[in-house]
């Protein structure tokens, strides 16, 4: 029997023949290739970081946006309250901000709460708590209820108990022996959460240190000018020898143009080389700034020290005290938001007590003079004792212990300044002094300072000089008011030409306040005549900065650690979504393709078989047709 073969044509053996496994094959490795193709192309893009000038730009529009009113109907928002229960009264703030952006660098971003006029949820009541409840602390929760109702009301009721409440207590209370704070904050803990569903307990409530205040300032005021932003590139790490002259380098800005009243653009690009503890290594990051606060009874300053240097050492326990080290990041283990304040605060040396001193001073020192002199100088309206810190010709008394000085002003601003330096001393009945105290080191030619309440007060009100500070410029202007004769200066007000907060007040004391500003600044905290980087301002970014953004900031340091685990979590899923070939509406319609192609594949794979197998039974009907004999050939004549 007779073996039946078929074979390729001769004509179509031109090449190997490919199998038909192969053909498959290398189709869907094109398949693969043009796949990965088209992932490449749809990949999203906003993993990318923003360039940036692009930041930049967003900050200045979430400050513009934060003047609008808060929507409390989205529900991913989260809502924080503030008590400051100060010593003349209290008042409520209510803060609000969105989920974390899951960058471990940057801080939560907290603003104030407006209502639907765009006022800022605020609300004061008057007197304080120490004076209120210090007989009767059972009358603390009943005297706070009217801010926490106000609070409640603004937010919204299914958030009320995620939302963390902090009443927080100054200087009005640590003048309180302890057992009285002590009752004072336990009947908060006990009833406060039998009325209201805000998250609170007893680690909320507490009596915080001058230091303490004077930290959650600084905070406040860096927050606000964005100097906590740790942008990519900018914190770099480097070995303590090799970053001594980073800290004047400038990074090129690339900030829109703004008006010079949105005060801490020009600086905000300017880094600073930061020590890390005994290590060796140090950390170029973002400058921050000083600020100076004189009130009417005490001045305050605090600013970031980015040496770790030795302390001097009959100063060393004092110094430590002084300084207040944290961490702002909510990572422990990170470095980048550690930061190292000195903060100082130094009752008597406001400007209303400074003026109190000042005559104290005088008034003994003329009666003093009088007896060794056998004169009258002061004891008559008629032989007055000539005040430089007054503007020329006014005429006032001062009386002290049931004795009275008669004075007129003389408005020489130089002999004032130098008449106020022993008050730079202290007193004898405080153990303050502004001269001998304790100051971190201060590098004036890489630092930048705020100067509020009296600073501004005393360069704006009258002089019109708030703002960017010129030692010449503000000596040149407090010269010549204090040389105006007082008739000028009561017209030249009644015509408005001062500022509106501008009182009686302020003109009659105009001239002692700038000296004594100028002294504190100068001789006190060695400002040099020249320092270019101090401002005085009032508002930063159109609004009032207090430093109960400041705690808040604080106290919620930690929370961005639940919105990175749930970050974490969700990126995770993600990835392994879309490596699976899932989520993804290119991805499914890339399957479609891969599904229609292999049916289109398959039938085009049953079409060649069939049309194989059709030529095949030709070949073999033609190949018996010309080899197998007919049995009517095969017979014999």
């Amino acid at each position: 029997m007779a073996r039946i073969g078929v074979s390729c044509p001769s004509w179509r053996a031109t090449g190997p023949c490919p199998g038909p496994r192969q053909r498959p094959a290398a189709l869907g490795l094109a398949l693969a290739l043009g796949l990965l193709l088209l992932l490449a192309a749809a990949a999203p893009r906003h993993w990318a970081a923003p360039p940036r000038a692009a930041r930049r730009d967003e900050r200045y529009l979430a400050r513009a946006e934060e003047l609008a009113a808060t929507d409390t109907e989205d529900s991913s928002l989260n809502y924080g309250v503030v008590v400051d229960c100060g010593s003349s009264g209290s008042r409520v703030f209510v803060y609000f901000w969105p989920p974390h952006n899951g960058n471990p660098h940057d801080l939560l971003d907290i603003k104030q709460m407006r209502d639907r006029s765009s006022r800022p949820v605020v609300k004061k009541i008057k007197p304080g708590i120490s004076a209120a409840a210090a007989a009767a602390p059972q009358r603390a929760t009943p005297y706070l209820r009217p801010l926490l109702h106000f609070a409640a009301a603004h937010v919204p009721a299914q958030k009320h108990k995620e939302t963390p409440l902090y009443i927080l207590c100054t200087a009005g209370m640590r003048l309180l022996p302890e057992r009285q704070q002590a009752a004072i904050l336990e009947d908060l803990v006990q009833n406060v959460p039998l009325e209201f569903d805000f998250l609170f307990s007893k680690s909320h409530a507490e009596v915080i240190s001058g230091k303490q205040e004077g930290v959650f300032a600084w905070i406040g005021i860096n927050f606000v000018l964005g100097r906590f932003d740790h942008e990519d590139g900018l914190e770099e790490p480097r070995e303590a020898a090799a970053g001594g002259s980073r800290g004047r380098e400038k990074v090129p800005s690339q900030a829109l143009p703004l008006p010079d009243t949105l005060l801490g653009v020009a600086d905000e690009d300017a880094v600073v080389t930061v020590a890390l503890g005994d290590q060796g290594e140090s950390l170029v990051r973002k400058r921050t700034v000083g600020i100076l606060d004189m009130g009417g009874a005490s001045l305050q300053i605090a600013y970031e020290v980015p040496d770790s240097g030795a302390f001097p050492p009959q100063q060393e326990e004092t110094a430590k005290s002084l300084l207040a080290e944290f961490n702002l990041g909510c990572d422990v283990q990170h470095t980048g938001h550690v930061y190292r304040v000195y903060v100082n605060t130094f009752l008597g040396f406001g400007g209303n007590f400074a003026r109190q001193r000042y005559e104290e001073l005088v008034l003994n020192q003329t009666f003093v003079h009088n007896r060794l002199h056998g004169q009258q100088t002061g004891l008559s309206p008629e032989t007055p004792f000539l005040d430089p810190c007054l503007p020329m010709g006014l005429e006032d008394t001062v009386a002290r212990s049931g004795q009275t000085l008669y004075v007129r002003g003389q408005g020489d601003w130089p002999g004032c300044v130098e008449l106020l330096q022993p008050l730079l001393a202290g007193s004898n009945s405080s153990q303050d002094s502004l001269l001998g105290a304790y100051k971190a080191p201060i590098d004036f030619g890489n630092s930048e300072f705020y100067g509020f309440s009296e600073f501004f007060y005393c360069t704006e009100d009258v002089l019109r000089l708030g703002g960017r500070y010129s030692a010449h410029t503000f000596t040149a202007a407090a010269k010549e008011y204090c040389s105006q004769r007082w008739e000028v200066l009561t017209q030249r007000f009644r015509g408005g030409l001062y500022s509106a907060h501008a009182d009686q007040h302020r003109l009659k004391y105009q001239c002692f306040k700038s000296a004594w500003m100028y002294q504190v600044l100068h001789q006190g905290f060695h400002f040099p005549l020249d320092y270019p980087s101090l401002r005085t301002a009032q508002l930063v970014y159109d609004r009032e900065v207090q430093w109960t953004l400041g705690a808040i900031l604080y106290k919620t340091r930690f929370l961005p650690l639940r919105d990175l685990r749930q970050e974490s979590i969700r990126q995770a899923h993600a990835s392994w979504l879309r490596l699976s070939f899932v989520y993804n509406h290119y991805l499914f319609f890339a399957c479609i393709l891969v599904v229609a192609l292999a049916i289109l594949l398959y039938l085009l794979r049953l079409r060649r078989i069939h049309r194989r197998q059709l030529r095949a039974a030709q070949l073999t009907r033609l190949w018996l047709d010309k080899v197998v004999v007919p049995p009517s050939q095969g017979k014999g004549p």
